[in-house]
């Protein structure tokens, strides 16, 4: 394998990896950025040594064994060496690197929901909260957070700066409240689960589109807080929604890895049980007597999807009205475009185009590369080939998943050859 191999290789498992490891070392430290640091320090440590020894049989042991040790030496030359380092001797030993993927499972599980309330705490904006949060538990650089949110990098990275410094100073607890404190943290958590699950159900930049562990993680612990807050209606639309869309997880991707759209996915593929699951739960948030809420509306979009045998027999005029609903309870230029899908669908792209087109002069979406996508898509749709040619290849100049940018510039080629045959 080649030094570049192994360099990609390696940030592939520091995505995978890295949450367990800030998780696993906050627990040690309580100190979310020191934690940070110090697993930064064996990503270091890794990219030196794996291009010449070779890439271990457990990465991830790997990395949590030399993270834990240099936490040991950052004790032994701190001030607080006699509490701390005395607490880390009594109930962090060092394991080897086959140990540790059996001895941590458990602590690691309970670990990334502790982090997860830990940086939603109320004494940070909400910004902060998702800032933060992102960057620990999805592994994301700031210029990536920057994009998704539209926001210069610079902010970004002041955000998660004083986020950390914040926890830090307030001595926030490494804990999963109980109570009041409860519930006035849940909205933020399901945001940032949400916000989790979406990049591994399309990965804001890389190689790869999915990222299915991130979706797993962010189910798993969905599921976790609906035993926790059982009474709580969105955290069950939440895991209805997660549910659902992780159905399809295996059919968004060829053998290639390459995206299928959701009108060419192989519906007898998707899976039922999850489909099922899915359905029940957001019964389970209906029958809590209480309006359905932003992740419980998805969950019945997504439900649509589901229920259709095919592409054809979706009951698009449902969805259409679902969105606007959404819309209506949480108004968001993304959610409008999603509508404006919804109603080219329905009742056909003209009007669809006309939304669109508003939305073009959204300043939020200047750089949101599905609004050109979605224009392009609804201007071939209209005939206008060499129009949507040119949204084609704007979007794919916008995103940066590798993955995503050649879909786009196959579907400009398609529009070129369209232009071409209707001549």
């Amino acid at each position: 394998m080649s030094s570049s191999q192994t360099h990609r290789t390696i940030d592939a498992i520091w995505r995978i990896e890295s949450a367990k490891l800030i998780a696993g070392l906050t627990r040690m430290v309580r100190d979310v950025a020191l934690a940070e640091d110090l697993a930064q320090d064996a990503l270091v440590i890794a990219l030196e040594r794996w291009p010449e020894t070779g890439i271990p049989d457990n990465p991830g042991g790997w990395l949590m064994t030399t993270a834990k040790r240099r936490a040991i030496d950052f004790m032994r030359r701190s001030k607080l060496r006699n509490q701390k380092y005395d607490e880390i001797g009594r109930t962090a030993p060092l394991y080897t690197e086959d140990e540790v993927e059996h001895t941590l499972d458990g602590e690691i599980s309970d670990d990334l929901l502790r982090l997860i309330f830990m940086t939603c705490h109320p004494v940070l904006s909400q910004d902060a909260r998702v800032a933060l949060t992102l960057r620990l538990l999805c592994g994301l650089t700031t210029d990536e957070i920057a994009r998704s949110f539209f926001v210069s990098e610079s902010t970004v990275a002041q955000r998660i700066v004083r986020a950390k410094r914040m926890l830090s100073a307030q001595k926030v607890p490494f804990e999963v409240p109980t109570g009041e404190e409860l519930n006035q943290r849940m909205a933020a958590v399901l945001e940032v689960i949400y916000l989790m699950f979406n990049e591994g159900y399309s990965a804001t930049s890389g190689e790869h589109w999915v990222r299915p562990l991130l979706c797993q993680e962010a189910l798993r612990l969905g599921r976790i807080l609906a035993e926790i807050a059982p009474y709580e209606p969105e955290v069950h639309g939440l895991v209805a929604l997660m549910e659902i869309q992780a159905s399809r997880l295996k059919t968004r991707i060829n053998v290639m890895g390459e995206p299928i759209l959701l009108m060419d996915q192989n519906r007898t593929k998707w899976d039922q049980l999850l489909i099922r699951r899915g359905i029940t739960v957001l019964e389970r948030s209906r029958k809590l007597g209480r309006p359905l809420g932003p992740y419980a509306l998805q969950a019945a979009i997504s439900a649509c999807h589901a229920e259709a045998r095919s592409a054809a027999e979706t009951d698009w005029i449902r969805i259409a009205a679902l969105y606007d609903a959404l819309a209506r309870l949480t108004p968001s230029p993304i959610v409008e475009l999603n509508w404006a899908v919804a109603i080219s669908m329905a009742f056909g792209p003209a009007l669809a185009l006309q939304i669109v087109d508003e939305l073009n002069k959204e300043p939020s979406l200047k750089e949101y590369h599905l609004l050109p996508s979605v224009r392009a898509d609804l201007l071939a749709k209209l005939g206008r080939y060499d129009e949507a040619r040119s949204e084609f290849e704007r979007a794919a100049s916008i995103t940066r998943n590798t993955r995503e940018r050649e879909l786009l510039l196959q579907r400009a080629a398609e529009c070129v050859s369209a232009t071409y045959k209707n001549d």
